[in-house]
């Protein structure tokens, strides 16, 4: 029997430390599984992996059922499919949907008497199982909906930001720029003729070491920059030579 503890963040922004320390704390030699993956789909890579080796008798232990899966249909298909394949499932904050206590439900059914009140007893039974099923799947849909409530809200906070009038993401035409780009153009406004500098085009495409492709399109870009209704002024941009 293995012990695994899987712990599961949307974005490599977030912390996984909470997850691993409360499952470490119950099951001290689980040997953890994590991965950084939005939790309304199942196909994971990491959660992939795991599956693929898991047998009967193994243990998986989640913090939260949002932990297994955010989206209800999908994440009670896979509860059923594991339970019925022997993996013994944990959750830490919703114990009552645990495959023991789903098991202990399933198999607590009340015995027959072999007589007219065993149709009684029959639909008692049914009813029990229905229940526990029904827990389980209430448990999935509301880490569903609590994804879609924090989608809403996003939306709304949004909304309610452009509606005061403020500025919400990037600009339009403006990419994301990252310390390499940015340090290039820095050479080329500090450098290039057309900008102040002594270098002419060829010159500086080989200072800079970028393609005449991207070399053009980051010099358009620095000129569009330096035009913005003077919003961004050359010395914003410009480092100084000494720096460059």
């Amino acid at each position: 029997m293995s012990i695994y503890g899987y712990c599961r963040i949307s974005t490599a922004k977030q912390s996984i430390d909470r997850q691993i320390r409360n499952i470490k704390a119950e099951y001290p030699t689980a040997h953890i599984v994590q991965e950084a993956y939005t939790g309304t789909s199942i196909f994971r890579p990491e959660w992939l992996k795991l599956y693929r080796i898991l047998r009967a008798g193994d243990v998986v232990v989640f913090d939260s059922v949002s932990r297994m899966s955010r989206n209800a249909e999908e994440g009670f298909a896979l509860y059923e499919d594991l339970y019925h394949k022997g993996i013994r499932l944990v959750f830490l904050k919703e114990h009552h949907i645990d495959t023991e206590t789903y098991k202990k439900a399933l198999s607590g059914s009340i015995a027959m008497t072999g007589t007219n009140v065993d149709f009684i007893l029959k639909g008692i039974n049914e009813y029990l199982m229905a229940l526990a099923k029904e827990q389980i799947k209430l448990a999935f849909e509301q880490s569903e909906k609590e994804v879609a409530d924090l989608h809403q809200r996003t939306r709304e906070g949004l909304l309610t930001a452009r509606l005061n009038g403020k500025q919400v993401g990037r600009k339009k035409g403006i990419g994301f720029e990252t310390k390499k780009s940015k340090a290039a153009k820095e050479k080329i406004c500090a450098h290039c003729k057309a900008f102040g500098g002594t270098l002419d085009d060829m010159e500086c495409m080989k200072l800079t070491g970028l393609a005449r492709n991207t070399y053009y399109k980051y010099k358009r870009q620095i000129r569009a920059d330096l035009t913005d209704e003077g919003k961004l002024k050359k010395e914003e941009l410009l480092c100084k030579t000494k720096n460059v």
